[in-house]
């Protein structure tokens, strides 16, 4: 059987601590170790529920003089261990240490808007350079006539005589360490705190309607499809005077007619025949900044790719620009005219064999060509 760590060397304190101190050691334990914050990690779930054991007991005067005394043979100081695992990670702190701001903001989260996406299209060019878009966004807004409060103009809100205005009931239970407190949303207010004498007509009481609202989103340069950017407060409005949600604008970029791109490269295929490609050429080929000529060598081989470096997209984090790259794909003709087939089998000739490439073929061809 594993023997019970000391209390006080769970919560690692001295056994002189103050009840603050007790609190201040089992709150920084809960908030490393609590299983909402570390799901499927044994270890941790195992620590916290040492320290809730240790604190039940600590925290309690009676129970700890009786274990200073007698360690974990008191009664009730040792026995089933005491597991808050399931109870909410926000609630641990309303039952240990009260409500206080956790409650609030837990209030305010629980009033806040619904946050919006809106799916927007732009250019590869447009992803290249940046761009500013105008967006029309249909949201709910905070009303007009009850300036987002929900109530008739001049009647106002009361507090809530279900949580007292803290928008949470407490509900107590007893258990073998002592009493356990958990929290939950009231029933009364819906979590709002407060409740309306004289609900607004234009509202119903909601403190918002819908609206349509022109943005002005600027796009930076280098953003890729599926970039989001967030634009805060500008989701739903908070119900009641709670605070808004954010809008996310999605982006979906356009393919390019020649490019494509990965990642911050971008890659073109230029197709080039096979007198190309034996004796190179100079060849004009699109870029996102325009076109550019490149000098394709002899014997440039299917798949060949050239660098042209600081050609791609701008990193949207201000990195180094990407490069583009250029893939020789060979055209191989279908159509052939019979000039052209005599021409070809002059040349290299059907032997049922693979062709060595050599420089001699290179001379035949030019020979060939030469030919009237």
């Amino acid at each position: 059987m594993a023997v019970k760590r000391d209390y006080y060397e769970v919560l690692g304190v001295g056994r002189q601590a103050s009840a603050e101190e007790l609190k201040r050691a089992f709150r920084k334990i809960a908030m490393d170790s609590h299983p909402d914050r570390n799901p499927d990690d044994a270890v941790a779930a195992a620590r916290f529920k040492e320290a809730s054991e240790a604190y039940a007991v600590l925290s309690d005067p009676q129970r700890r003089r009786s274990y200073d005394l007698f360690g974990h043979s008191a009664a009730g100081a040792g026995g089933p261990a005491v597991d808050f695992s399931d109870m909410p990670f926000g609630d641990i702190f309303d039952t240990f240490f009260g409500g206080g701001a956790g409650a609030r903001s837990r209030r305010q989260a629980s009033n806040r808007g619904e946050d919006l996406r809106y799916d927007l299209t732009i250019s590869f060019e447009e992803a290249f350079s940046g761009v500013e878009k105008q967006l029309d966004v249909s949201k709910l807004a905070a009303c007009d006539h009850c300036s987002g409060t929900g109530a008739e103009p001049g009647t106002g809100q009361e507090t809530c005589p279900g949580c007292g205005g803290s928008g949470h009931v407490r509900r107590a239970a007893q258990s073998f360490f002592g009493q356990v407190v958990t929290t939950a949303t009231c029933p009364t207010c819906g979590g709002a705190g407060r409740i309306l004498k004289n609900p607004c007509q234009q509202c119903r009481g909601q403190g918002r309607v819908q609206k349509a609202k022109r943005l002005a989103v600027n796009i930076p340069a280098g953003v890729d499809m599926g970039s989001q950017i967030r634009i805060s407060g500008e989701g739903e409005a908070g119900v009641r005077g709670g605070p808004p949600g954010d809008l996310y604008v999605v982006l979906r970029v356009k393919p390019h007619p020649y490019l494509t791109r990965h990642e911050q490269d971008i890659v073109y295929e230029l197709r080039v025949n096979m007198v190309q490609a034996a004796l190179g050429d100079r060849i004009e080929i699109p870029t996102i900044e325009g076109a550019v000529e490149i000098a394709i060598p002899p014997g440039t081989q299917h798949g060949q790719s050239f660098r042209l470096a600081g050609r791609g997209m701008p990193d949207v984090r201000g990195g180094r620009r990407g490069d583009q790259y250029v893939v020789v794909q060979l055209v191989v003709p279908k159509d052939l005219t019979p000039e052209q087939k005599a021409l070809l089998r002059k040349v290299g000739g059907l032997t049922g064999k693979p062709e060595k490439v050599s420089k001699g073929f290179f001379d035949k061809l030019r020979d060939a060509i030469s030919l009237d």
